[in-house]
C-alpha cells in the first residue's frame, strides 16, 4: 500500500481540483527561453543501465507496477503493450502492467487518486503539466537514480522543478515552417528566415483562395503551443507578455492577420485543420509539427512541400511538444525505476520512437535515428531550439492568459498593448508579484 501524502499536499490537491488548476505558488519568473544557457542543475553521474538492456535491479525491486497513459491510438497503446511485455520477459521479479485512462479525465484522476491513496506506480504524462504534480509532492525525486548528461535540454527542463529531477523525457516533438515549393517557385519568392521575409513572402502567396501563411490559433494549450515560439524568438519569455518582445510577438500575429497573408479562421483551427489546408493546396506556409509528416506523406504523396527552420527574430525557437515518464513517489519506487531504464535504453527507445513518429530525447539515439530523410532531421536539428512551456506548477492558468491575449489581438477586440497588459497582469498574479 502505496503511503499517504501530507496534509498539507492533499489540501494542495483539492483546491486544485476547485480551481481547474494547481494551486501551488512557485517563485519561477521565466520559463527556459534560452536553452543553450540553462545547464540542467540534476546529477549526471553515469548509469550504464541506461543504455544497456540490464534489468537487474537493487534489493528489493520487485513486485507489481501499475501505469497509467493516455494515447488512444491503437498503434501507440500496442506499442507500449509490447515494451511492457519485453520487460516482463527479460526479468522475474517485476510485473508491469498498465491502464489506460482518457486524457480528458487523466490529470483528474491524478489529483483524486493522490488524496485517497489510490495512485498508480507510473505514469506518462504531457510534458507541460509535469511540474505542477511534482509541485504537490506526487512525483519521485530521481535526481541521483538516473543520468540525463545526454538528453536534450529542453526536455530535461520539462521534468525539472527547483534543480530536481522528477521524471525522465519519453519522446519530443517540435515545430518547423513547412512551405510548398511550387507556391513559392510561382511568386519567385525564396524560404523566409526572419520575421519581416515571412510577411513579405505570405503576401506574395496569398492569392484568391490561397493564404499565405497560418497556424493553430485555438484559445487553448495548443494555440499557445504554437505562439510562444514568436515571444522566445523575440527574446521574451512566457511570463513576460506585457515586454518589448512579447508585444513585438503580439504585433506580429496582428499585422499577418490585417494584411490578409494569414485568414483570421485560424482561431478555429487546430494543428490538423492547419494540416488539411496545407494539403488542399490552400495555403502556401504553415507552423506544424513532427507527428504529420507520416500522414502527409501518405495522403499527399505527390505534393511538393519541405521544411526549414521557423522564421526568427532576435534568435532561433520553437517550441517542444511531447511527453514524459514520471515515477510515484510512495509508490513501488525501486521496481518503476527498473523498468523506467529499460524503457529508456537505446533499442526499447527507438522501438517506442518509431511506433509513435517522436524524436527520442536522449541526442545520442535522436541523432541516428532518422539518418538519410532530411525531414526528419531537420526536426531533430530543431530539439536544439527548443523550448519546454513553462516549466511552472500553475502553467494551465498562465498558457490560458497567453492565449486569450494573441486571440483578442488577432480579432481585433485588443491592440497588442493593452493585450500584453492584461495577460501580464494574470501572470503577475499567479506569480505572486
Amino acid at each position: 500500500m502505496k503511503r499517504l501524502l501530507t496534509f498539507v499536499i492533499i489540501i494542495t490537491m483539492i483546491t486544485t481540483l476547485a480551481l481547474g488548476c494547481s494551486s501551488e505558488k512557485g517563485e519561477q519568473t521565466a520559463d527556459t527561453p534560452k536553452v543553450e544557457d540553462e545547464k540542467s542543475e540534476t546529477s549526471q553521474e553515469t548509469d550504464d543501465s541506461t543504455t544497456e538492456e540490464d534489468t537487474s535491479g537493487p534489493d528489493g525491486a520487485s513486485g507489481n507496477v501499475v501505469i497509467h497513459y493516455y494515447w488512444e491510438t491503437e498503434g501507440h497503446q500496442i506499442a507500449l503493450n509490447t515494451l511492457i511485455e519485453r520487460f516482463n520477459d527479460s526479468q522475474s521479479d517485476i510485473t508491469v502492467e498498465a491502464k489506460y485512462i482518457p486524457f480528458a479525465d487523466f490529470k483528474k484522476q491524478l489529483s483524486i487518486g493522490a488524496s485517497a491513496d489510490e495512485l498508480p506506480d507510473f505514469v506518462i504524462i504531457d510534458n507541460p503539466d509535469h511540474a505542477a504534480y511534482a509541485a504537490m509532492g506526487i512525483f519521485a525525486d530521481i535526481t541521483d537514480k538516473f543520468d540525463i548528461s545526454t538528453y536534450y535540454e529542453g526536455p530535461v527542463n520539462s521534468c525539472t522543478l527547483d534543480g530536481k529531477l522528477y521524471g525522465v523525457p519519453f519522446g519530443n516533438n517540435c515545430l518547423l515552417l513547412f512551405y510548398n515549393e511550387e507556391m513559392l517557385e510561382a511568386a519567385n519568392v525564396e524560404v523566409p528566415t526572419t520575421w519581416d521575409e515571412l510577411l513579405d513572402v505570405a503576401k506574395a502567396c496569398t492569392r484568391d483562395t490561397v493564404s499565405g501563411f497560418a497556424y493553430s490559433s485555438l484559445q487553448n494549450e495548443e494555440g499557445t503551443f504554437n505562439f510562444l515560439p514568436w515571444v522566445w524568438s523575440a527574446g521574451a519569455t512566457a511570463y513576460e507578455i506585457n515586454s518589448e518582445g512579447g508585444i513585438k510577438a503580439l504585433a506580429m500575429t496582428k499585422e499577418l492577420v490585417d494584411s490578409g497573408a494569414m485568414t483570421k479562421e485560424v482561431i478555429n483551427w487546430t494543428q490538423g485543420d492547419v494540416m488539411n489546408q496545407f494539403i488542399s493546396g490552400n495555403l502556401a506556409m504553415m507552423i506544424n509539427g513532427t507527428w504529420q509528416v507520416p500522414t502527409m506523406r501518405s495522403e499527399a504523396p505527390d505534393l511538393k512541400w519541405n521544411v526549414a527552420p521557423p522564421p526568427m527574430d532576435k534568435q532561433q525557437a520553437t517550441g517542444l511538444g511531447g511527453e514524459n515518464y514520471a515515477v510515484i513517489a510512495g509508490g513501488n519506487e525501486d521496481a518503476a525505476i527498473e523498468f523506467l531504464k529499460f524503457a529508456t535504453s537505446k533499442e526499447q527507445s527507438l522501438h517506442m520512437m518509431e511506433a509513435m513518429g517522436y524524436i527520442s530525447p536522449d541526442s545520442t539515439v535522436a541523432e541516428n535515428q532518422f539518418a538519410g530523410d532530411p525531414i526528419y532531421e531537420a526536426f531533430v536539428d530543431g530539439m536544439n531550439y527548443a523550448y519546454a512551456r513553462g516549466p511552472h506548477p500553475e502553467w494551465p492558468s498562465i498558457s490560458d492568459a497567453i492565449s486569450l491575449a494573441f486571440n483578442e489581438v488577432m480579432t481585433g477586440a485588443s491592440t497588442p498593448e493593452d493585450a500584453a497588459v492584461k495577460a501580464q497582469t494574470t501572470i503577475d498574479g499567479i506569480l505572486g508579484k
